[in-house]
């Protein structure tokens, strides 16, 4: 199966391709603001890299955050439109699951933290284990404080995660890619349809009504 691997929860925004068969992703990277994102051309960079042609694509994955709601967005729209025009299986994972493969492939061992900014003084805090096999979850993603955070360093467990350093000194940079998350894919058959795709949210939405309308004398 070959697979067309969006993330764009990050500032490192990358789109990769795999090739089941083959086992090997091959990856475009974008860096740029977020305002100047091209998403099309870095799919067409991944894609020149295989040497297929979009219609060669049967599955895309996205990386469904958390993170940058807006590129997450952008990503999902992308793969349901893709969807409607060929009909190619959709995928969603977690990003937080890329950021753990990502640093299990990258020598982190033990017990380790993702991190991810979650604004509000809050984050985005999921717990793994890394083995012969790649990572594993051992505490599920949930809103922390710092505080929280902080235990599990003492704790001993490592710190990762894109911005994972302004906040402890001793962690890893590491940024969900498309690589992993196409390597992920690889091994998943949970499709889902297009309209299922949708971001991972761990805050309640919260919605003020608006007053009545004023009625203005003459």
């Amino acid at each position: 199966m070959k697979i067309l691997a969006l993330d764009f929860s990050s500032s490192q925004r990358s789109a990769a391709v795999l090739d089941a068969v083959a086992a090997t992703a091959l990856e475009a990277v974008d860096s740029s603001p977020g305002r100047m994102m091209q998403p099309f051309a870095l799919i067409e960079s991944a894609l020149r890299q295989a040497n297929l042609e979009r219609e060669a694509i049967e599955c895309m994955a996205v990386g469904i955050g958390p993170g940058s709601y807006a590129g997450i967005r952008v990503a999902i729209a992308i793969a349901q439109g893709w969807q409607l025009a060929t009909g190619v299986k959709l995928l969603g994972i977690s990003s937080a699951d890329c950021v753990a493969a990502q640093a299990s492939a990258s020598a982190v061992t033990g017990r380790f933290s993702v991190l991810i900014d979650a604004q509000r003084g809050e984050f985005y805090l999921a717990g793994y284990e890394s083995g012969p096999t790649g990572a594993i979850e051992t505490s599920a993603l949930a809103l922390a404080t710092l505080a929280q955070a902080q235990e599990r360093e003492r704790a001993g467990e490592l710190m990762v995660g894109p911005e994972v350093t302004r906040w402890f000194p001793n962690g890893r940079i590491v940024f969900p890619g498309a690589a992993p998350l196409a390597r992920l894919a690889a091994q998943r058959t949970d499709f889902v349809p297009g309209e299922k795709l949708e971001p991972i949210y761990l805050r309640e939405t919260t919605f003020v009504k608006a007053p009545p309308a004023r009625i203005l004398p003459d």
